[in-house]
């Protein structure tokens, strides 16, 4: 079996937990080369890849003609000019969220993907959750009839400011909004699709931050509101979902377990029970069915960070498409971008026809 050899840019939090250790589970994909500058990024390198040359700079894996796919997990600013640099050296493309900084950036790289009839693929691994594939599952079964409202948040506790983190400066993709405000839109636009209009609240509430750390977000569907929320101040679990229908509600606490192995060096490959929920987690059905009132814990669907690397082996070698598109994650950019527009002028903003993959 030929290997996709995969040069890796940027190691660290996002390509050490991330995408390292989760291709390493994908048996067509073979890590090669991963850029590392600093000296315990290299350490790390060599103890647990050390068949994985070590590049001081992104030019060394473009310049590398026997390398099929470039990963980018760096810094927001860099998503755009690396993508757009690995897909003029013929390269296939993933890319850590936010895909892009701009909706200008986004039509810019799909363009530029289509005409190198190149792979180009957004990390939206959070759809590959336990909790979101089981929401999923809740919504399609119809026992909960026809869904009003959908809460779902992404809350940290962090009410000081990390030194020298380029997240906590003023800078365009900054912020809690483009970090965990991608996942939770992404996964809104797959369960409802295109929605009518949103409104959204996006504040600066710690003391001495300088970008968004707290946001709350309605996306306006014909018979359903969404609401997105995400805080650094949350130090009390919050629901992760709460869906209310006609026929009752689902509430879900906690979240998937995977980041939690990742972080602690596990590897999706050597664990059987890969992503498992404990069963403490386990989502609440609350509702009226045939005339009853029904409580029922709902076991969780088995999340899988490499289901995301296996889908874009498979589409590299054309047995597949995408799960996850460049069209739909440049959509995800496109809710941001009216997001700020819309705390900007302090009105709910019309999505219209501005959407491409829904």
């Amino acid at each position: 079996m030929r290997k996709i050899r995969v040069g890796l840019i940027g190691f660290g939090i996002s390509g050490q937990v991330f995408h390292a250790p989760v291709m390493r589970s994908v048996a067509e994909l073979e890590l090669v080369c991963v850029t590392a500058r600093k000296a315990d990024q290299q350490l790390l390198l060599k103890e647990r890849y050390p068949h994985t040359k070590i590049a001081l700079s992104a030019d060394e894996i473009f310049a590398d003609e026997t390398i099929d796919l470039v990963v980018i997990a760096t810094s927001n600013e860099m998503h755009y000019p690396f993508a757009k640099r690995a897909l003029e050296t013929g390269k296939h493309v993933v890319v850590e969220k936010p895909f892009t900084n701009s909706v200008e950036q986004a039509d810019e790289l799909i363009a530029l993907a289509k005409e190198k009839k190149l792979i180009l693929a957004p990390y939206h691994n959070l759809r590959f959750n336990s909790d979101y594939r089981t929401v999923e599952k809740i919504i399609q079964s119809g026992r909960l009839g026809r869904i009003v409202n959908l809460e779902s948040r992404f809350d940290r506790f962090r009410n000081y400011l990390r030194p020298n983190a380029w997240r906590e400066e003023n800078l365009a993709g900054s912020g809690i909004f483009y970090d965990l405000g991608p996942h939770l839109i992404d996964q809104t636009l797959q369960l409802f699709g295109k929605p009518n209009a949103i409104f959204a609240d996006l504040a600066v509430q710690r003391d001495h931050a300088k970008t968004i750390d707290n946001f709350d977000c309605i996306l306006y569907y014909d018979n359903l509101r969404v609401s997105l929320k995400g805080s650094m101040l949350a130090k009390e679990p919050t629901p992760r979902y709460r869906i209310f229908g006609i026929n009752g509600n689902f509430v879900k606490y906690g979240i998937d377990p995977q980041e939690a192995l990742l972080r602690e060096g596990k590897f999706p490959d050597e664990d059987p029970n890969w992503g498992k929920e404990d069963p403490s987690l386990y989502g609440k059905l609350n509702i009226m069915e045939e005339g009853k009132d029904i409580e029922e814990i709902i076991p969780s669907e088995i999340g899988s960070y490499p289901d995301f690397y296996q889908n874009v082996a498979d589409t590299i070698l054309g047995k597949a498409d995408l799960i996850a598109s460049a069209e739909q994650a440049r959509d995800v950019i496109k809710i941001i971008e009216l997001s700020y527009k819309s705390q900007l002028e302090r009105r709910v903003i019309p999505v219209e026809s501005q959407l491409i993959a829904y």
